[in-house]
């Protein structure tokens, strides 16, 4: 798992006065885990964007101005519907002995499957897995191995060994 290191700021403006911080080239979010109080943050666009343009999934290690760190992931997004900018963000924090769930993405590897080059094409379905494990074992993504698919053949969730983690539920699936 890579772990990624942001810089934020501690925010005192709150609401409308949000609008400010966007033009600034900053975008606002919050920081939260259960049992401490919400951390209302700030940080540059241009820091954000790796972070949000990438299938990988990170720990990021957020860096207050106020001298503390805290381990997080990414949870929540929100975009602009015009200009697709991220306008908010949310960021939860994780503890090394808690478990979480998070989404990580699978990851077709293996070049090209025995059916392709019989005639037959790849689909894949689903693209996002729902996994429980705790944060040492968090992989960046779920890579599938595709090589010796033949044509009719599948590759099911339930196939797909992981260790140290569990598959909650498949994510964007066709039923």
């Amino acid at each position: 798992m890579r772990e990624i290191t942001l810089e934020a700021e501690v925010r005192t403006q709150y609401g409308k006065r949000a609008k400010a911080i966007r033009r600034q080239g900053n975008v606002p979010g919050v920081y939260y885990i259960h049992g401490e109080p919400n951390i209302a943050v700030t940080i540059p666009e241009k820091s954000l964007k790796p972070l949000i343009y990438t299938s990988e999934t990170h720990i990021i290690n957020l860096k207050l101005n106020d001298g503390t760190g805290k381990n997080c992931i990414i949870r929540d997004i929100q975009f602009d519907p015009v200009t697709d900018r991220p306008v908010h963000f949310d960021l939860q924090g994780i503890r090394e002995n808690e478990e979480i769930s998070v989404e990580v993405p699978v990851t077709l590897v293996g070049g090209t499957p025995v059916g392709v080059r019989d005639g037959g094409i790849v689909q894949q379905i689903i693209h996002r897995l729902k996994i429980s494990c705790l944060p040492k074992f968090m992989p960046e993504h779920i890579e599938v191995n595709v090589a010796e698919l033949k044509i009719n053949q599948f590759v099911h969730v339930r196939d797909i060994k992981l260790e140290n983690m569990l598959v909650a539920r498949p994510l964007h699936a066709r039923y």
